[in-house]
């Protein structure tokens, strides 16, 4: 009878202890499946944002992307663009490439940051940093890091390849020449 006494508050404490771990566990997995959730929601409104983009639907563009947001290209620039400066440079960048593309091919969500790399194509119709249409194709990689808040992005730091798309429209790179 001793013993039965002694057992009984053993596994009474023993169920206890699985009971909380028990609830620990589910508790966090259910804040991973909440996390998992937003960085969907995030990723959706990146694809959003790139559809507007891509259909030169600006007034779309806005409604996801904050009022106060920041543009960074290359992604250590000191001076960001605001968001109407983007929008302008983008209209720039269709007047040189109307048929400009941006496929996403990879789309990862951390937290409040969603990460795309993607492939830019187009056509050289218009004139760009100062060389006129050539009729070029192009194609080049782009990383961004996109910052969400409150479901707008607020931030983005891009990562074009700049010398991939001036090298295929016709400029030549070559070494500076030394001082005579």
């Amino acid at each position: 009878m001793k013993k039965l006494s002694m057992i009984l508050p053993l596994a009474l404490i023993l169920c206890f202890m699985v009971s909380c771990q028990e609830k620990e566990a589910k508790a966090e997995l259910e804040e991973m499946k909440a996390q998992a959730k937003v960085e969907e929601q995030n990723k959706e409104l990146v694809k959003r944002q790139f559809e507007a983009w891509e259909k030169g639907d600006f007034e779309a563009y806005k409604e996801v992307v904050a009022p106060d947001y920041y543009f960074y290209s290359p992604s250590n620039n000191p001076k960001p663009m605001s968001r109407e400066e983007q929008i302008e440079a983008e209209r720039l960048m269709f007047g040189a490439f109307p048929d400009l593309n941006l496929r996403i091919e990879k789309l990862f969500a951390v937290g409040d940051s969603v990460i795309i790399w993607g492939i830019g194509t187009g056509t050289h119709q218009g004139e760009f940093q100062g060389i006129q249409a050539t009729s070029n194709k192009i194609e080049f990689g782009n990383i961004i890091i996109m910052s969400l808040k409150s479901g707008k992005i607020v931030e983005a730091r891009e990562e074009p390849n700049v010398l991939a798309v001036m090298q295929q429209i016709g400029m030549e790179l070559k070494p500076k020449e030394g001082e005579k």
